[in-house]
């Protein structure tokens, strides 16, 4: 759906409708042809479409004191939407989206809001990646994933060293639990995924905190390797 911000005129508009889709760059507003994109149906992506589906489900069974809960504690919870305004979200998607993260951290779901406290943030990420002694070591700050949280690791597969950017080629491939030291050995998780390690080839590592309590996430890094020999 597209998002349209009147004054007298429209001001702004963004998002699709139709067959076209909204968007502004650094050379201002444009409008392109929207492209359906491939479904592949992977397992993860049926898994987390049930996920989705089966938290909306549970929100329906709350009690009405803990949906009036959810319900009120949306003005907590305001993100700036794609003008820069603030906005609430239901509290059907509040508890969602909360519970789909602390699910993705392993953590026990919440049936009533939590009040935001903050994920811990991540705030270095490196990548070391060799066939010799199948290294795949992501290297972070803090030293230790922290209490509470949990490490939501995404990777890429093989790539060619002139490509950077791998946004569109990140995948789910696990998660290090609280107290995981750094650096982490992702290689069984990565290899699980992907395959064997090429020498010479270029992998992405993209990592944020998921805190279990409150289902808030930190900021993502990103790094990259060139896989040794």
């Amino acid at each position: 759906m597209a998002k349209v911000k009147f004054t007298a005129v429209v001001a702004d508009m963004r998002n699709k409708l139709n067959g076209s889709v909204f968007a502004i760059n650094r050379g201002g507003a444009y409008v392109r042809t929207k492209v359906t994109p491939l479904n592949p149906q992977s397992v993860r992506q049926v898994a987390a479409r049930n996920l989705l589906t089966s938290l909306a489900q549970n929100f329906r069974s709350l009690t009405q004191e803990q949906i009036t809960a959810w319900n009120e504690a949306v003005t907590q919870w305001q993100t700036t939407d794609i003008f820069g305004d603030l906005v609430s979200p239901t509290g059907l998607a509040l508890y969602v989206r909360l519970n789909a993260n602390i699910s993705n951290a392993g953590g026990t779901l919440l049936t009533s809001p939590p009040a935001p406290v903050g994920a811990d943030a991540l705030t270095e990420l490196s990548l070391t990646a060799t066939v010799t002694g199948t290294v795949y070591d992501i290297t972070f700050l803090p030293a230790a994933v922290p209490t509470n949280h949990t490490m939501y690791i995404e990777s890429t597969s093989m790539l060619s060293p002139g490509i950077n950017n791998a946004n569109s080629r990140f995948r789910f491939i696990g998660i290090a639990a609280a107290a995981a030291a750094s650096p982490f050995d992702a290689y069984s998780f990565q290899s699980a995924k992907f395959g064997s390690l090429v020498a010479g080839q270029k992998a992405y590592v993209r990592c944020k905190f998921i805190n279990k309590l409150t289902g808030e996430v930190s900021l993502a890094l990103k790094a990259s390797a060139i896989v040794g020999a």
